[in-house]
């Protein structure tokens, strides 16, 4: 099968398939681009519909193999590549982390030169800050800082240096979403009410007490934020904080989840020592890292149990700077949990 991608701008759409992936390609799409949606293995139904609009076609691939993307020499000019692909998770072994999300990372960012692509956006996390308390600063105010033994920050900010050292600023940006929610999400949300089932209580850790800072980024949000990053001359070469417009703290975000999932339950708040959390948190992550498991086998891990915990306030500026030169706006919580409720009842229906 031969992709043309002439007539009109071009961006290449990596972990198409996925959560994020997915809303990315759609978001392009509606802006009059032509998508190529990378895939690795299988394409969920959401996918395949797109293709039928003509602008959006599959192209299997696996960004940790430079010759599984030779398949992208039979397209014309590539005007953009967006990396979303990758392992998020807070457990798992270090060499899978390594693999899918730092040297993807680098043979992307090899194709983006040999190709000349204008522009390679790189999905990132604002985990690269480490898992601390925040009082609203800025990206330019924020230092990079691993999770002590956890590789999923670590190869993300190895990732960020490589793309600063080998591409020139005008060819790269990278977007550093919070925590990423809505309709489809299979990974954060799916969590939450996974736990809320067993449980009685709506467990903290610390001195927080669920009063801290979630940090929302509603999926929609970060997929216009890699579109726009994609042309925008003002953020070349600058990383990107995306965070939804509203303040949610950990407290009020499970008690959302709750009423949106587990309608008519009542829960009692149950406020723990950190000493108890991270043991807790070490046996289910010893356990799950010995399996490399995908996710933990319960909750909390040892990873989560300091995200839920810390106040993880810092600012989007530059995101909001970026919608205003577009005559953008961000997607509401509000707006988001309309949509959440709509899938949740289709949910329910079937």
């Amino acid at each position: 099968m031969r992709y043309h991608c002439l007539s009109m701008k071009c961006a290449f759409v990596t972990g198409a398939g996925g959560f994020i992936g997915g809303y990315v390609v759609r978001e392009f799409a509606a802006r009059g681009w032509r998508v190529l949606a990378g895939v690795h293995k299988s394409v969920p139904d959401t996918l395949l519909g797109l293709t039928q609009e003509r602008a959006v076609s599959i192209v299997r691939t696996d960004v940790t193999d430079r010759r599984s993307l030779a398949a992208l020499a039979r397209v014309g000019p590539i005007d953009a590549i967006v990396h979303c692909a990758g392992r998020a998770s807070d457990v798992g072994r270090r060499s899978e982390f390594r693999r899918l999300n730092y040297e993807s990372v680098q043979n992307l960012g090899q194709l983006a030169l040999e190709r000349e692509v204008a522009r390679l956006v790189f999905v990132s996390t604002t985990d690269v800050y480490g898992l601390r308390d925040f009082n609203g600063e800025a990206e330019d105010e924020l230092p990079l800082r691993a999770f002590p033994r956890n590789p999923y920050p670590e190869f993300k900010i190895r990732a960020e240096q490589w793309l600063r050292e080998a591409l020139p600023a005008e060819r790269h940006v990278i977007i550093r979403p919070a925590q990423v929610w809505g309709a489809g999400d299979t990974t954060l949300t799916p969590r939450i009410v996974g736990f809320l089932r067993k449980s009685p209580w709506i467990v903290h850790f610390g001195k927080w007490r669920g009063a801290n800072r979630w940090p929302l980024a509603h999926v929609r949000n970060v997929a216009a934020a890699c579109c726009l990053a994609a042309t925008d001359p003002a953020v070349a070469g600058q990383a990107i904080n995306v965070l939804d417009d509203e303040r949610t703290s950990m407290d009020e975000w499970y008690r959302l989840v709750a009423d949106l999932y587990l309608p008519g339950r009542a829960f009692r708040r149950l406020v723990l020592p950190m000493a108890a959390g991270r043991l807790l948190g070490g046996i289910v992550s010893g356990i799950s890292n010995t399996l490399n498991l995908a996710h933990p086998f319960a909750d909390p891990s040892f990873y989560a149990v300091f995200a839920v915990s810390s106040n993880l306030d810092f600012s989007s500026e530059r995101y909001c700077a970026m919608l205003a030169r577009a005559g953008a706006r961000r997607v509401s919580r509000e707006d988001g949990l309309a949509e959440l409720r709509k899938a949740a009842r289709q949910q329910f229906r079937r």
